[in-house]
This record gives structure tokens, sequence and C-alpha cells, in this order.
């Protein structure tokens, strides 16, 4: 699903235009950004907690040439989703025939 998909969805279900869904979807995603990038953290109920975390120096692997590569100390953006979103995602794709075979 893309960002397109989801305004399309939000613009049927509310009966706004889908240029001003794309504007609050754009707002949403702008916020989330901006909260993330000052270091603060987004919790929102039944659906998860958007946070940094921070990840270690350390010396990894080019593998392509074997060559060793020092990483600096990096933050990263994190989602943890909700107890409810999880529950849900498990019993709905539970119930669906997933053989990716």
């Amino acid at each position: 699903m893309t960002k397109a998909d989801i305004v399309d969805e939000i613009s049927k279900a509310t009966g706004l235009t889908k240029i001003e869904t794309k504007a609050v979807v754009d707002g949403v995603f702008s916020s989330i950004i901006s909260a993330i990038t000052s270091g603060k953290r987004i919790e929102l109920r039944g659906f998860g907690v958007f946070k940094h975390k921070s990840r270690k120096p350390r010396t990894a692997r080019n593998p392509k040439t074997g060559d060793l590569v020092p990483l600096e100390e990096r933050y990263v953006p994190v989602f943890k989703p909700s107890p409810e979103f999880l529950n849900k995602v498990n019993e709905s794709l539970k119930n669906m025939n997933l053989d990716n075979k």
C-alpha cells in the first residue's frame, strides 16, 4: 500500500477531497518526523509508539570487498506496535491462508 492508496481510502471514508486528505496525511507524517528529529516520543494509543533509538559505534564489513568499515554512533527511528495492533494483525493473518510457497 502506498501513500496514494492511503489518501484514496481516507478520502472515500471521510468525504474529503483527495487534495484535502493528502494535506492532512502529509501533515501527520511531517509532525511525526519533526517530533522524532526533536528527540520526542509519539504515543498513539491502540496503534503504537514512534521514537528514536541510539545505535552504538561499531565496525562493519563491506560485503563486496570484505574491508572493515567503522560506523559512528547513529540514531534511528523505531516503531513499536501496541498489543491491540499486534493481536489484530495476528488474528487477521491466522484466518487467511498465507502459504507463500
